[in-house]
């Protein structure tokens, strides 16, 4: 609607995950590098969190990206934690291409298994990916405790990766699960963008989108609105420009003021 009237060749302010928009900023360099680490180098057990919004999906979809251009890796990705148990490990062995229709947990488990080490003797690398994750339940954590087991005298043969809100952390600091807890080798967490961030997250996203001014667009005082108003949340701040951008198009403005966000 609004696209040809500020020059831009696509919606800059879209909320879905799309990896060519990642703005990185040290803390979501840091969190990418260490979830690449730990896949790459076999540690084993790499756990991201962050609050709603923050980009954990998009920086796992970015994660997955790179993991594509590897031919020895092969990934599960569960992006549903509200599994049983059952359900859970159907799923990984349907997303690596095993039968999983009609086995019960056992077989399903040592077909797993089999899988895992015959890869890893060939220098293989497999990830089980879970987004969402703090909403597995307590048995879902002890079958993914349980899956870490698979591993030689030198390394991890299943690399997992768990990515939640912070609720993930509150389980694994919890008694019941302290030893799943001493089994993560690597530990990030994504929080909200200062106001610097902010701005230079705006702009990264018009300047991606084709704006030929992305500061005249939102000036400085725009973008101070809209940072206070979205906490820093990069999901709230596609939001709020999203419709600041509308209400500045019905007004024939090309400038999207304060006020305008207010």
């Amino acid at each position: 609607m609004y696209k040809a009237f500020y020059s831009l060749k696509r919606n800059p302010f879209e909320i879905t995950p799309d990896p060519s928009f990642l703005f990185p900023t040290r803390r979501h360099n840091e969190a990418l590098a260490a979830l690449y680490y730990g896949v790459r180098r076999h540690k084993g057990f790499v756990v991201l969190t962050g609050e709603v919004g923050t980009g954990k999906t998009l920086l796992l979809r970015c994660l997955l990206q790179l993991l594509k251009d590897s031919k020895d890796v092969k990934y599960a990705y569960v992006f549903n934690g509200r599994l049983s148990p059952l359900e859970f490990l159907q799923y990984i062995a349907g997303d690596l291409g095993l039968p999983a229709s009609g086995k019960n947990k056992s077989e399903l488990l040592l077909q797993l298994a089999g899988y895992v080490v015959s890869r890893g003797e060939k220098k293989l690398t497999t990830v089980l990916v879970v987004d969402e994750a703090h909403h597995l339940s307590a048995d879902i954590l002890e079958e993914i405790r349980l899956l870490t087991n698979l591993e030689t005298a030198n390394e991890k043969l299943l690399q997992i990766l768990l990515v939640g809100q912070p609720e993930l952390d509150q389980k694994l600091d919890s008694v019941d699960l302290r030893q799943l807890k001493q089994r993560v080798a690597l530990r990030s967490h994504l929080s909200a963008l200062d106001l610097n961030e902010a701005k230079g997250y705006i702009e990264r996203r018009l300047q991606l989108a084709g704006s030929p001014a992305p500061s005249t667009l939102f000036p400085l005082e725009a973008i101070a609105a809209i940072h206070r108003h979205s906490r820093g949340i990069p999901r709230l701040i596609n939001t709020i420009c999203e419709n600041g951008l509308i209400a500045a198009y019905a007004k024939n403005s090309t400038t999207v003021t304060s006020e305008t966000v207010s």
